[in-house]
């Protein structure tokens, strides 16, 4: 029985130095690396072992991001004021129009400096008779409206506070990169301080008016808007703004205004009372249509240029159809998007570097903005532009606005190409007139339009 135990001993001990020689001296550690071969279009898997950093949120903190901006996003209440139907009982106590009934709405804003400055979303305080603005100690405040840009959906209101306030700086929403980490703040459903994680989905990204939009995956609903989208950082690097949702509520994607975009906004605001826009003067060719897949433009990396509006300042810097912008600056552009986003965030006057692809050739043009010179007049729906020296020549007039586009209703009035003098006693001298002469105009009343034509006949036409 000795024996047999002794002999299965020196057994098991023989085997385990075998295989620990074997693992010492002849087996490789197996790791597999990244290669691509070059015949085969496909990577191979790497199993080497990750670090931490690698892992992505394992090695991301978001409690000091999250500390930072609970105490610097704000619950914003917009107060409206309307009328209610009149029933039986107005009528009969001498009410008459009906009773006044307050309406409230509910949204988010950020606190952008210690005084008191607040920026929110139009929408949020759009047509608000009071505003209020609860902070996350709460306490109330009375909110003033500074100003707003409906176009990029972007407003300032101001509060008094006792003391100095936590507030948000700004970030460099150019750099924020696909794949990043960052969080929405705000207060979805009256929910105060609610803090969501995501990525940055994509950048410049177009809802419908050339916006350039920042796409996450953070959880966003409604009472978001106006909230903030922070970095990792606790940089603000966006205003969370909307959804695209078919039932109201957050179903996987949201979208913030470029911090960039918002910062340039409220500058403006404070230092000319309205916002400063620079413009090229260019329309781009439209993608995803017959005509584009028919000429081979459609999947053009960049923008096309279709039009070049004359003495624009596309046409000053030698731009022309047919030129593909790649890059503004530091910018890559790869579609229409990317450039009105980038061209959001600067002035008339402001000089840029255009890389162009005109047949093949690179080109490095400079190109210098300048105010636009065609908008949409109100109540009438009328395009009009800026006379260049040529208009004034052919017109024989130094002051006026030309016609260039003409709502369907209107087109039986001769109304094309013709160049407007005055909206009832207002005298025009360029778009700026015409935009603020067509808002004045009552629904209930005539307006009288002085037009000339290019033979120099003045026509005066009467609408009711």
């Amino acid at each position: 029985m000795k024996r047999i135990a002794s002999l299965l001993f020196v057994s098991v001990f023989a085997g385990v130095i075998t295989l620990g020689a074997y693992k010492l001296f002849f087996e490789k550690e197996n790791f597999t690396i990244i290669t691509q071969d070059s015949n085969s279009g496909f990577a191979n898997a790497s199993y080497t072992p990750t670090s931490a950093r690698g892992a992505g949120i394992n090695e991301v903190d978001f409690t000091t991001a999250a500390e930072n901006t609970v105490n610097a996003v704000v619950h914003v209440k917009n107060i409206t004021i309307s009328q209610a139907p009149a029933n039986i009982f107005d009528i009969f106590y001498g009410n008459g129009g009906g009773r006044s009934v307050p309406q409230v709405g509910t949204g988010s804003g950020v606190i952008i400096s210690s005084d008191g400055y607040i920026v929110t979303n139009n929408h949020v305080i759009n047509k608000a008779n009071q505003l209020q603005v609860t902070l996350n100690n709460n306490r109330t405040y009375n909110a003033e409206l500074i100003g707003t840009d409906p176009n990029s959906d972007i407003a300032l209101i101001k509060i008094d506070p006792e003391e100095k306030l936590p507030y948000l700086a700004f970030g460099d929403s150019d750099h924020t990169k696909i794949g990043e980490w960052v969080l929405a703040v705000g207060n979805p459903f009256n929910l105060t301080s609610t803090v969501t994680a995501g990525i940055v989905s994509a950048k410049a990204r177009n809802l419908g008016k050339n916006q350039s939009f920042i796409q996450t995956d953070a959880a966003v609903n409604p009472g978001n808007s106006g909230g903030a989208l922070v970095n990792t950082n606790g940089d603000l690097v966006g205003i969370n703004t909307a959804i695209t949702s078919q039932t109201g509520s957050y179903v996987g994607y949201s979208f913030a205004v470029p911090s960039n975009i918002a910062k340039k906004v409220v500058q403006d605001i404070l230092e000319y009372g309205n916002v400063q826009k620079g413009f090229m003067g260019i329309s781009p060719a439209p993608v995803n249509t017959r005509d584009a897949i028919e000429r081979g433009i459609n999947n053009i990396d960049g923008v096309y240029i279709e039009l070049v509006e004359e003495e624009s300042a596309a046409q000053e810097a030698g731009i022309i159809v047919g030129d593909i912008i790649k890059k503004v600056d530091e910018i890559d552009v790869h579609k229409y998007p990317d450039l009105t986003g980038y061209l959001s965030t600067k002035r008339p006057g402001d000089t840029l570097q255009f890389l162009i692809n005109r047949k093949d050739e690179e080109l490095i043009l400079p190109l210098t903005l300048k105010e636009r010179q065609t908008l949409v007049v109100p109540e009438m729906g009328l395009e009009v532009k800026n006379l260049t020296e040529h208009d004034k020549m052919v017109y024989k007039t130094k002051t006026g606005v030309k016609i260039i586009g003409v709502p369907e209703r209107y087109r039986g009035y001769g109304l094309s190409e013709k160049v407007i003098l005055k909206i009832d006693d207002n005298e025009i001298g360029n778009i700026d007139d015409a935009y603020n002469a067509f808002g004045g105009i009552s629904k209930y009343g005539k307006t009288v339009i002085t037009m000339v034509g290019s033979n120099g006949e003045r026509d005066r036409l009467i609408f009711q």
